[in-house]
């Protein structure tokens, strides 16, 4: 508990302000720490409730805490390290990924249960929804016969189409018709399906820079060349360089996140995605967008995806509850209304259909209102995660190491000391038991060498922290490496 030893001729509010800074520097509030009510810190110190109030007020103006409507105040993050800078000015020219085995190795790790997952963005994980999900599928499968047990419509169940409907008008007011959305295995399939729909094998098809390595490989796989766009951390893609990149090239797709980027956590301001649709609309450039984290901004803001803005561009938006809900129940879709019949002809053909009992089970968790709840309680421990992650990187990592800051998702975005290299430490944090994800990953360029990912989302532990740690460590002492080979 905070106490307070008063000291004459000080103000007291200052005094509380003192000692809360204290706690704080000692690590006693840990970023992401509630502080105690009003009335708890006025018992606590014998101080006034006014003055209590004062105070958070000052610390909050200092930017050492924040105000959370009907919450409290919050620890914040203290980040000594500078934000991350946007991605080169210049795009290479379109060409296939140039690390594919690379990205074979991040796999074998994301996969391995001994290893601290800090290379694999699994948000839902942090806060499951186990028992919610639990009590759904049994409702599903008490209301039902044996209809869940069987093939499930190739559009996928109607029921769950309806929900999801609802879902974007209730969080954002779009209007969807549930016969325009395709239930598919996953969001990756639901990119498969967009891409081929669109796109024919040796197109060129643009793609934000850093962007989801899952975009690449589909990319690669289908024949497709992919063209970075540079992207700024803070605004997203930037749409002058998106100008320059399609006067230049071919470009039949381009396959952005607006609405919440992975790597970067970065949302497109309005005028700006406004302004992107515009473009695209002008020269007939089909928009494929990727919004699997789009649930997750931690200010439970819902940004709409560019197809839902009344612009007119021709695009498809890409979801998925893999990481909202449940990776393993392998539930995606896509909504498009120009191409639906194709994107419904290409899922038979793929895959026919997805599981009946999964899409029953969402569609009952969503109805219930506990779709609802679960992300109002997911958000606060992702936001809490990275904070806690970003100031073990302030506290562990070089000084001259830069951070994004995510205004949702489950990663972090680093930009080491130049001399250091993203693959080499992947490489070393194998052997000490830690994954991570090389920069490398995120572009088909194969630029980023210097950048890594760090994922938070997922269960907070001793273990968590300790990797942090170590990997901050260690890139000292490559830094240090580095300088010595450089003299």
């Amino acid at each position: 508990m905070i106490s307070l030893a008063k000291q004459p001729g000080t103000y007291l509010y200052t005094q509380v302000i003192d000692v809360i800074s204290e706690n704080i520097d000692s690590g006693t509030l840990q970023p992401g720490d509630r502080l105690p009510s009003l009335r708890q810190m006025s018992k606590a110190t014998g101080v006034s409730i006014p003055t209590v109030r004062q105070a958070y007020i000052e610390l909050e103006r200092q930017r050492r805490v924040e105000s959370r409507p009907q919450s409290g105040f919050y620890v914040r993050h203290q980040a000594r390290n500078d934000l991350v800078r946007p991605s080169p000015g210049v795009a290479p020219d379109p060409g296939p990924m140039k690390c594919r085995s690379l990205l074979e190795r991040v796999y074998d790790g994301v996969y391995d249960p001994d290893l601290v997952p800090l290379g694999v963005a699994n948000p839902t994980m942090a806060k499951p929804a186990t028992k919610a999900l639990n009590r759904a599928m049994k409702r599903a499968l008490g209301s039902s016969d044996d209809t869940v047990l069987n093939y499930a419509p190739s559009l996928g169940a109607t029921r769950l189409r309806q929900q999801i409907a609802w879902h974007y008008f209730d969080t954002m007011g779009a209007r969807v018709d549930p016969d325009s959305i395709c239930i598919t295995n996953g969001g990756q399939e639901a990119l498969l399906l967009a891409l081929k729909a669109i796109t024919q094998p040796g197109d060129i098809v643009a793609v934000e820079s850093p962007t989801y390595h899952g975009i690449l490989e589909l990319i690669d796989t289908l024949g497709l060349l992919a063209v970075d766009v540079p992207t700024c951390p803070e605004e997203g893609v930037m749409t002058q360089r998106l100008s320059e990149v399609l006067d230049r090239h071919d470009v039949r797709a381009c396959v952005f996140s607006t609405t919440l980027n992975n790597p970067l956590g970065v949302t497109m301001p309005d005028d700006d995605r406004l302004r992107l649709a515009r473009i695209l609309a002008e020269r007939d450039i089909p928009l494929i967008e990727d919004d699997v984290y789009g649930d997750l901004r931690f200010d439970g803001q819902r940004p709409a995806p560019v197809q839902f803005l009344g612009t007119g561009t021709d695009a498809v938006t890409v979801g998925s509850f893999s990481k909202t809900v449940a990776p393993g129940y392998r539930v995606g879709w896509i909504v498009s209304n120009h191409r639906r019949e194709e994107i419904h002809r290409l899922k038979r053909a793929f895959s026919l259909n997805s599981g009946y009992i999964q899409q029953e089970t969402l569609a009952d968790f969503i109805a219930a209102g506990d779709y609802a709840r679960h992300l109002k309680a997911l958000r606060p421990v992702l936001k809490r995660n990275c904070e806690r992650m970003s100031a073990l990187i302030a506290q562990y990592f070089p000084v001259a190491t830069r951070v994004s800051q995510p205004l949702g998702g489950a990663v972090l975005w680093l930009e080491l000391p130049g001399e250091v290299r993203g693959e080499r430490l992947f490489e070393d944090a194998l052997a000490a038991g830690i994954s991570t994800a090389p920069g490398r990953i995120y572009t088909p360029c194969g630029c980023y060498e210097n950048f890594i990912r760090l994922s938070f989302g997922h269960r907070w532990s001793d273990e968590t922290e300790k990797a942090v740690a170590w990997l901050g460590r260690h890139v000292q002492e490559m830094q240090g490496d580095g300088h010595q080979k450089q003299a």
